[in-house]
């Protein structure tokens, strides 16, 4: 192999490495801006996002966001019940008992039942 050739590998090779770490850097920044929305989406500080640089503080936070209970669900859980407490207060009372007056044994009416007069055309 001559210089040329040698100059030529050298500079595909360089080109190469250098595309894979414009691409390695671009995937990278994607990554950690969509860990950062999904953090601040559950309901946890997005800079959480950053763990997954410390490998085996990364796999525990990856653990720790699948398997508990997220902040934004239990202000949810939260707020749910708040709203049902004060509805179930400030629901109006139905009345328990009949709403007429009840029969009694041996009540005898002094006419037969009123039909309504209907006007005719």
């Amino acid at each position: 192999m001559d210089t040329y050739q040698q100059s030529q590998l050298a500079t595909m090779l360089s080109s190469f490495f250098l595309m894979m770490v414009v691409i390695s850097l671009i995937s990278l920044v994607i990554s950690i801006v969509a860990w950062w929305a999904i953090f601040s989406k559950a309901g946890y500080s997005g800079a959480l996002s950053l763990l997954f640089f410390i490998p085996i503080a990364g796999l525990v936070m990856f653990l720790v966001f699948a398997f508990s209970k997220w902040p934004i669900l239990r202000e949810l859980e939260m707020l749910r019940q708040q709203r049902a407490a004060f509805q179930y207060q400030s629901a109006p009372q139905m009345p328990s008992g009949p709403q007429y007056p009840p029969y009694q044994q041996g009540q005898q009416y002094s006419s037969s039942p009123q039909y309504p007069q209907y006007p005719q055309y």
